[in-house]
């Protein structure tokens, strides 16, 4: 198994997992890679160092490389300016942590989010957090009527990872 750090075109780095260097070098040729933060297929493989197991080596320093310890989930109190000069990796891990908590916190109403979102506004139905699909037209309709909506864009195979 390789384990290989990739990086997209806007910097985003994460993680890949393949059976051996062909592997990787045919799915890279297919354009099967993508970010899981924006989708971007436009990936390259960075240098890393491999992952030796030597005899004698103690477990406890292997276990510390291989798994660091994780940091603590971004705090909600953070303001703007010290969220903004947190370094990428740490970005991408508050990132995560708020699609996580949007998609636990939020029922998925799909395609019918403008219909859902005006008759919560409207008074039609009880307020809740939802989320879902709106076409740009939909979604300007919305604020042009003070309904308050924001995009998250997700990659398409991502959201079905994060529930």
């Amino acid at each position: 198994m390789k384990v290989l750090d990739l990086r997209c075109s806007h910097g985003h780095t994460f993680e890949g997992w393949f059976s051996s260097e062909d592997d990787f070098q045919g799915q890279l040729t297919g354009m099967l890679l993508e970010c899981p933060l924006c989708g971007d297929k436009s990936v390259v493989k960075c240098l890393s160092a491999p992952r030796l197991n030597l005899s004698g080596a103690s477990e406890s320093a292997g276990t510390a490389l291989e798994h660091p310890a994780p940091s603590a989930p971004p705090s909600d109190t953070r303001n703007d300016s010290s969220v903004a000069s947190l370094p990428p990796a740490a970005l991408q891990a508050a990132w995560m942590h708020m699609v996580r908590r949007v998609m636990a916190h939020t029922e998925d109403v799909g395609e019918r989010f403008a219909e859902e979102a005006r008759r919560m506004h409207y008074g039609e139905t009880d307020e809740r957090a939802i989320r879902g699909q709106a076409t740009l037209a939909q979604t300007e309709d919305l604020l042009d009527e003070g309904i308050e909506v924001m995009p998250l864009p997700l990659p398409d195979d991502f959201k079905d990872r994060l529930h």
